[in-house]
């Protein structure tokens, strides 16, 4: 029997930003700490890794091309029957937005620009 790989490191996570200096920052902080990484550019290519990688987390920002985050989180939400953990990263400084995310189910609601520490204390709460 092949060793489960998921079982060396504490967590899958499913990067879906279209902000590269953001996703290299991220991707760097959370390898650091252990977790293997994933990255989406746009909203349709982190639905379908979503989708067909199952990821422990995602780290979705609101506004992207092709999708937008909440639209991710619509369809994920109507298609996942384990629903994944979301962190939601966004510059937008509406409370309308945030509301709605937490109506769709996020696990938290980071506003941009974020310390790395409260983005990975958050991480860390929601998977270990």
């Amino acid at each position: 029997m092949p060793e489960d790989p998921t079982k060396n490191h504490p967590g899958r996570v499913l990067i879906v930003d279209d902000d590269t200096e953001i996703i290299e920052s991220l991707r760097l902080a959370l390898e650091a700490k252990g977790y293997a990484v994933m990255i989406a550019r746009d909203g349709n290519q982190g639905l379908a890794l979503a989708e067909r990688e199952l990821p422990d987390l995602m780290i979705l920002d609101m506004m992207m091309p092709k999708r937008s985050g909440f639209l991710v989180l619509e369809r994920l939400r109507k298609t996942r029957p384990m629903p994944v953990r979301v962190i939601m990263i966004t510059a937008n400084e509406g409370s309308r937005h945030k509301a709605y995310a937490e109506m769709l189910g996020v696990d938290d609601y980071i506003r941009k620009p974020f310390a790395m520490d409260r983005l990975l204390d958050s991480v860390k709460r929601l998977i270990g």
